[in-house]
C-alpha cells in the first residue's frame, strides 16, 4: 500500500503547468528545427523561426509559449495499492494544483475557462475546471500525462463514423484543408480509430501526448499496418500544402499519431485532434515519496537563429494611416507596425455589434475610424512588463462582424491568426481594407514590440477586454490585401502544386 499525499499531486500539478507554460517539448523543438531548416517557402521558413525564436525567449525568461495557455486536460492512473491522505475528491485535487498554477505571480498564466458554457460565459478568472480522465490501474503509484491544451486547435476537432469499407486516408485527406490554420501548424495530428464516439476522441487527444518519433519511424520502416498508415498521412497531409501557419509550405505537420480500440462491425469511428504550434504536455509519477522532480531541458536544445525581423519588411506607422495609405500593400508583404491600435474579440466584437445595433454610441475611447483591431487577449504582464505574452487569436472567429464594422465604424484594418472566410475576405475587398496576420505560437515575441497598454473599454472581460497598444517594429504579413487576395489561398495552393505528390483533394 503506497499513500499519496493530496499535496503531492496538487504540488505537482502546479509545478508541471507552469513547467509546459514556458519549456516546448525537446522532441518537438528538434522536430520543428528539422522542418525550419528543410523549408522552401520564405513565408512559412520566415513563421518557423519566428516560432523558435520566441520558444527559446521564453526557455529564458520563463513566460509563456502563447498567451492562450490552455485548458488543461489530465489523464490519470491511479493504482489501486494506492491510498490517498486527505479528504479532497481527485477532481478538487487537480483543479486546486490548476488554480496555484495559473494565479503563480512570478509566471501569470491567462485564465480562459468559462462558466456556464452558454448564457453568460464568465470567466472563473482561475481556468479551473481541469477535464480530468481517470483510470484504475494495478500498482503502487499515480501516473500522470497533463496538457495545456489552446482553444485555437481544439476548435478544429474532428469526429466521423466510416463505413467499415470507405477510406480513413481519403477522409483524411478532405478533412485536414477545412481546418484551415486556425490550430496553428506545424503541429501534430492526433486520431483515435475504433471503440465508440466518446473513445474515439478521447484516444485522439490522448495520442497527442505521445514523442514525436516520425523520422526515426521513417528511418527503420514500418514494423505494423498503423505505422505503416501513420507515414502514408504524413506524407500525405504535407503534401497537402498547407504549410506552417497556413502560408503555403512543405511542413504541415510534425508526426502523426494513432491510438486503436476494438469496434462494433458496423462501425468505424474516427477522431482527428491536432496540436498547436504552442505544444504543451508532460508526464510524471507519484510513488509516496514526494511531488514529481521535474527537471529543466538544456537550453542547447533550441537553436540559435540569426532571424531579422527587419529583413526585407516595410516599416508602417498606424498612426494617421488612412485606407488610401493601405491599398499598395501587396499579399504576403512583410510589415513593421508602430502606432496605436486597439484590441478587441469575441466578446468585445459581440458588445460593438450589440450596440451599433441600437443605435447607441461606442464606449468613450472606441474610436476605429482609420484604426487597426488587434485580435487578442493577453496574458497578465508581471515584473517590469507592459502586457505578457500577446499573440493572436483564430481570425475567421470575427468573420460575421466584420463587415457591419468595417462598414459602420470607419474600421480599415484588423490583425489577427489564419485565415478568413468568403464573407469576410470580400468585405475587406468592398471596404478597401486590410487583415494582417501575426504568428501563432510567438506570444512573447510579439508583446516585446508593445510598448504601452491602457484599459479602454469592458473591463468586465478580463482579458477579453478592449485595450490600446502603443507598439514599435510589430511583425506581421499582409494576409489579405485591399483587392481581396488572400496569401492562405494562394500560398497552399502554389506549394500544393509543386510538391505534386497527391491530387488537389475536395475542400482543398
Amino acid at each position: 500500500m503506497t499513500i499519496i499525499r493530496a499535496t503531492d499531486l496538487i504540488q505537482s500539478i502546479a509545478d508541471a503547468l507552469q513547467f509546459i507554460s514556458y519549456y516546448h517539448p525537446r522532441d518537438y523543438i528538434q522536430a520543428l528545427s528539422a522542418a525550419y531548416e528543410a523549408e522552401a517557402a520564405p513565408a512559412a521558413k520566415d513563421a518557423m523561426a519566428q516560432i523558435l525564436v520566441n520558444s527559446r525567449m521564453c526557455a529564458e525568461g520563463h513566460r509563456p509559449i502563447c498567451q492562450d495557455t490552455g485548458m488543461v486536460v489530465v489523464f490519470v492512473k491511479v493504482g489501486m495499492e494506492v491510498r490517498w491522505e486527505g479528504q479532497m475528491s481527485l477532481q478538487s485535487m487537480v483543479d486546486e494544483g490548476v488554480r496555484r498554477a495559473y494565479q503563480d505571480p512570478a509566471n501569470v498564466l491567462r485564465a480562459s475557462m468559462v462558466s456556464p458554457p452558454i448564457g453568460a460565459r464568465r470567466n472563473t478568472r482561475d481556468n479551473t475546471p481541469a477535464v480530468v480522465h481517470v483510470e484504475l490501474v494495478p500498482g503502487d503509484h499515480v501516473e500522470v500525462r497533463l496538457a495545456a491544451k489552446g482553444g485555437g486547435s481544439e476548435n478544429k476537432s474532428k469526429f466521423t463514423v466510416l463505413n467499415p469499407s470507405d477510406s480513413l486516408v481519403d477522409w483524411v485527406l478532405k478533412t485536414v484543408p477545412t481546418m484551415g490554420a486556425g490550430w496553428c501548424p506545424p503541429g501534430m495530428l492526433g486520431i483515435g480509430i475504433g471503440g465508440s464516439a466518446e473513445k474515439a476522441m478521447l484516444m485522439a487527444k490522448e495520442a497527442l501526448l505521445e514523442p514525436i518519433d516520425i523520422h526515426e519511424l521513417k528511418a527503420r520502416g514500418p514494423a505494423d499496418p498503423i505505422e505503416t498508415l501513420r507515414l502514408e498521412l504524413y506524407e500525405k497531409v504535407n503534401a497537402l500544402g498547407i504549410g506552417a501557419q497556413g502560408l503555403g509550405g512543405l511542413t504541415t505537420v510534425l508526426d502523426v499519431k494513432i491510438l486503436t480500440y476494438p469496434t462494433h462491425a458496423a462501425s468505424l469511428p474516427v477522431a482527428m485532434i491536432p496540436n498547436c504550434a504552442a505544444t504543451r504536455h508532460i508526464d510524471f509519477v507519484l510513488d509516496g515519496s514526494g511531488p514529481a522532480v521535474l527537471t529543466p531541458p538544456s537550453l542547447d536544445d533550441w537553436p540559435r537563429l540569426d532571424w531579422d525581423a527587419a529583413a526585407g519588411a516595410r516599416r508602417v506607422s498606424l498612426d494617421g494611416l488612412t485606407r488610401e495609405m493601405i491599398a499598395d500593400w501587396q499579399p504576403g508583404e512583410r510589415l513593421l507596425l508602430s502606432g496605436k491600435l486597439l484590441t478587441g474579440r469575441d466578446a468585445a466584437h459581440q458588445r460593438i455589434a450589440e450596440l451599433l445595433d441600437r443605435g447607441e454610441p461606442l464606449p468613450e475611447g472606441v474610436d476605429l475610424a482609420n484604426r487597426f483591431i488587434y485580435y487578442v487577449g493577453p496574458v497578465d504582464p508581471v515584473r517590469d512588463e507592459v502586457v505578457g505574452p500577446a499573440g493572436p487569436t483564430t481570425a475567421t472567429r470575427m468573420d460575421k462582424f466584420t463587415d457591419q464594422l468595417l462598414e459602420r465604424t470607419g474600421l480599415i484594418g484588423m490583425i489577427g491568426k489564419a485565415e478568413r472566410g468568403p464573407a469576410a475576405i470580400e468585405a475587406i475587398r468592398r471596404h478597401g481594407a486590410v487583415y494582417l496576420m501575426a504568428v501563432g505560437g510567438a506570444a512573447y515575441l510579439v508583446a516585446k514590440a508593445i510598448k504601452s497598454s491602457r484599459l479602454v473599454a469592458f473591463e468586465d472581460l478580463g482579458m477579453e477586454a478592449i485595450r490600446e497598444f502603443e507598439v514599435e517594429d510589430m511583425p506581421v504579413t499582409v494576409a489579405v490585401d485591399s483587392r481581396g487576395e488572400s496569401v492562405h489561398q494562394t500560398g497552399p495552393a502554389t506549394w500544393r502544386s509543386k510538391i505534386g505528390i497527391i491530387p488537389i483533394v475536395a475542400g482543398g
